[in-house]
């Protein structure tokens, strides 16, 4: 498999990676976890050959076929999800270019057109159309969908349309950032059994702590700029991360109580001629000491990001209310009907159903972006909503820093108190004057919740507001929204948040069947 050797990787003077070697070792499960911005896509960018290294070497071995899936599908899709489905093999395509080409010269050239012709068959070209569609239909398309256009596609489906062009070139090595980012509960039990069964190595990302237990038999930590590997999964590794601090903090000690002791006899002999030859070499021990010391690197997680929610103002007893209603985009069907919803104040919802129904419909609609197509919605007194939309470059302008972002979409709020909020989510001073465009999707996310909260809002909708968050900020996140004394409605695909703080699951299906389940709530008075 694949060998990294001295790894070294810069951003202008901060460093990202530093001297790191590794060889993957084959048919494993690997997780790489980090706080955001620490530069886990830029790894896999430089490993699948995305993006330069400063320094280094990475061996690819000529049997080794990398699949990798990305964060966001592709902007510019072919014109349906069979031909993009087809178009994830590279090869084989620019084969059937070369062979088109061919059959226009056949008759000047026949010999380079049969040439051509066997090199189809021989590398798989006339069955590619059928290995195309088992996948689809593997991934849950109807075989009615293979002309459709991909951008008609939700963002969970354009992310399963973008693991089947991964599929089709048969990988042994998949690299994956992410994946369960906009993947229904389904499809993420599909996929995880889909990797289990991998014969192969897997390197992912992931914040999804249940993901990463129920696949990883490897962790690889990135943090301040160093690689460290642990065997085993996610709980594994944070039992052998803490060991491993101990010691370091214990060897450090013993290396400052050396020093100290050296630095005794230094200041007490060093004046003295018969012992200064003795001094000079206890001061080299010294700077040895310190150089070993310098080497022992404890993971800062003494920082821990703060989500302060706070409500201005109390809103009524019903914050919001659906009777018999539809929701969808004028001139097209209804993607759900007879909805009935009633949101007490307290109530912490989450919604949850398949990829494309229309989840993010709903909250787009309860927030007013899209009009109901009919029933009757209401809206309680003295309600406040506050909205955390999927896609954050949606409302976030990556032209401006983190800063004058959070003042833009939060009017009212003081220089000082945007940095207050953004340094709680462990962006610094530094840090809030970056653009946007240029921040990892988990500080594009925090920048976002940040403006979200400066609003002080009663009534929060949140479309999957842990997609890319990393696990001490999700687990922030839920512990802030279970103590928060405002509503909560949100769509999420992560199972350990929405246990974490849900009173209520709202279940809607494509059966036109909606039902809130949960706890009891308490008689009106």
């Amino acid at each position: 498999m694949i060998i990294i050797r001295n790894l070294t990787k810069k951003f202008g003077s901060r460093l990202i990676i530093d001297n790191f070697s590794f060889q993957f070792p084959k048919d494993k499960k690997i997780a790489v976890i980090g706080a955001n911005g620490a530069g886990k896509t830029t790894l896999l960018n430089i490993l699948c050959g995305f993006e330069e290294h400063d320094d280094g070497d990475i061996i690819v071995p000529r049997d080794c076929t990398i699949g990798y899936l990305p964060q966001s599908p592709c902007e510019c899709p072919k014109d349906t999800i069979l031909d993009e489905c087809i178009s994830g093999n590279i090869q084989l395509c620019e084969l059937q270019d070369k062979l088109n080409e061919a059959l226009l010269n056949i008759a000047d050239d026949y010999d380079t057109y049969e040439n051509v012709e066997q090199e189809c068959s021989d590398k798989g070209l006339y069955s590619l159309e059928a290995d195309a569609k088992g996948i689809l239909v593997g991934l849950g398309f109807e075989t009615s969908q293979f002309n459709d256009d991909p951008t008609n596609l939700s963002g969970g489906w354009r992310m399963r349309l973008e693991l089947a062009k991964m599929l089709i070139n048969n990988p042994n090595f998949i690299v994956l950032d992410e994946p369960t980012n906009h993947l229904d509960l389904p499809s993420i039990t599909w996929l995880e059994q889909y990797l289990k069964s991998f014969r192969g190595t897997l390197l992912f990302v992931s914040h999804d702590r249940d993901f990463i237990n129920n696949l990883a038999d490897m962790v690889m930590h990135l943090s301040n700029a160093n690689l460290n590997v642990y065997h085993g999964d996610f709980e594994s590794f944070l039992e052998q991360k803490e060991e491993a601090t101990r010691s370091i903090i214990k060897e450090k000690e013993s290396l400052k109580k050396k020093q100290g002791q050296l630095q005794t006899f230094v200041d007490r002999f060093r004046a003295k001629a018969s012992k200064a030859k003795q001094a000079q070499s206890k001061i080299r021990m010294i700077e040895k000491l310190k150089q070993l010391e310098d080497r022992l690197v404890v993971d800062d997680d003494s920082k821990k990001v703060k989500f302060k929610m706070s409500v201005e103002v109390q809103s009524g007893k019903v914050v919001a209310e659906l009777n018999d209603c539809a929701i969808g985009y004028q001139g097209s069907d209804a993607l759900l009907q007879h909805l009935d919803l009633r949101i007490i104040r307290g109530d912490k919802i989450a919604v949850i159903g398949t990829n494309g129904i229309g989840k993010s419909t709903l909250l787009k609609s309860i927030v007013g972006e899209i009009p109901f197509i009919s029933g009757e919605y209401t809206v309680g007194t003295n309600v406040n909503m506050g909205y955390y939309e999927q896609e954050q470059l949606t409302i976030l302008d990556p032209k401006m820093n983190a800063l004058d972002n959070v003042m833009r979409l939060a009017p009212g709020v003081t220089h000082q108190q945007g940095m207050t909020i953004l340094g709680c989510l462990l962006i610094t001073k530094d840090g809030s004057k970056k653009l946007v465009g240029v921040m990892s999707g988990g500080e594009k996310s925090k920048v976002a919740m940040a403006a979200l909260l400066a609003r002080k809002s009663n009534f929060l909708i949140l479309d999957e507001p842990t997609n890319h968050l990393d696990m001490s900020s999700t687990e922030a996140l839920s512990e802030a929204l279970a103590s928060y004394d405002g509503t909560v409605l949100t769509v999420s695909h992560n199972r350990s948040f929405i246990n974490s703080f849900a009173t209520h699951i709202y279940v809607v299906d494509k059966h036109n069947k909606a039902e809130l389940v949960g706890c009891d709530r308490a008689e009106e008075t």
